[in-house]
């Protein structure tokens, strides 16, 4: 294997660094040439700089992936550069879908054989991608309110921010388009999943049918409903049934466009903000990942 860049973010805790130590000696022992590079956003362009060419290995979870992936297609590099993932962490959905081992030296032994999987990106309007899953209205508004809770609540918080979310919010009148095709029936909008990925929340799956290399993107929309049906929709989607659910419509499609809100988003598990329109459109085998 020729160089291999290994992307981590140097602040993670003491376990993923630990786990980070045994994948890295992995790599090493199986003949990669690893240039670590510990590189947050500012200086990542720099560590891709200096490995020119080389495939890329990401030692971390579904944010560290997306700021990667997102990093190289900017950069015109995504069909260059095949990407390793050693999930580290406690989410790694995007991981979880494809099958890659959780654990980091089993994980670090599948970049090692070195059998590129293409996959679909998501882009939109804005200039932004989505590896995984891009979700509006309920699930991004729980983030939201749970952001202020982490430091009294911990791993608590967002469980308690779920509860304020499906208490208070009236949903969102949202206009969304699939290829053209409009879905909904008007009533005001809970949640829209759109879907690379299955999962979410680490193994939430919001789009169960989902594949990251079909060239079409899985649409979940669910309807505002009242107290009791907001329990049983959060109940069937963690087990992955809440399509059967006769508020909710799931479709597929190429090009997505929402409009309405303001509505928050959630992008690959990080919140970016509240939008009142954004297209997302698939762009087929765009990248190749080690599986």
């Amino acid at each position: 294997m020729a160089e291999l860049l290994a992307i981590y973010n140097e602040r993670a805790g003491s376990a993923d660094e630990e786990a980070r130590t045994a994948a890295l000696e992995t790599l090493r022992g199986g003949g990669a040439d690893v240039i670590e590079a510990p590189a947050g956003k500012k200086d990542l362009d720099e560590m891709l700089d200096a490995c020119p060419g080389g495939d890329v290995v990401v030692l971390g979870g579904d944010g560290t992936l997306h700021v990667v992936v997102a990093t190289l297609h900017r950069r015109g590099e995504l069909n260059t550069r095949t990407v390793g993932l050693v999930p580290l962490g406690t989410g790694n959905d995007f991981a979880r879908g494809l099958g890659i081992p959780l654990d980091p030296p089993v994980a670090a032994r599948v970049v090692l054989a070195g059998r590129p999987r293409p996959l679909d990106l998501l882009v939109d309007d804005e200039g932004g991608v989505v590896v995984n899953m891009v979700h509006l209205g309920i699930g991004a508004e729980a983030s939201e309110e749970a952001t202020p809770l982490k430091p009294a609540l911990g791993r608590l918080a967002y469980a308690a921010g779920a509860l304020l979310a499906g208490v208070r919010s009236p949903g969102w009148r949202l206009r969304v388009t699939v290829d053209g095709r409009s879905v909904g029936d008007g009533r005001p909008v809970l949640m829209v999943g759109i879907g690379n990925g299955v999962t979410i929340g680490g193994g939430t799956p919001l789009a169960p049918r989902a594949r990251p290399d079909d060239g079409m993107a899985d649409v979940v929309l669910s309807l505002t409903t009242g107290p009791l049906d907001r329990i049983v929709y959060a109940l069937r989607l963690r087990r992955g049934t809440h399509p059967g659910l006769r508020d909710v419509t799931t479709t597929r499609g190429r090009e997505v466009t929402v409009e309405g809100g303001p509505v928050p988003v959630n992008a690959d598990g990080e919140l970016t903000g509240r939008i009142t329109r954004r297209r997302w459109t698939v762009l087929p085998a765009a990248w190749r990942m080690f599986t």
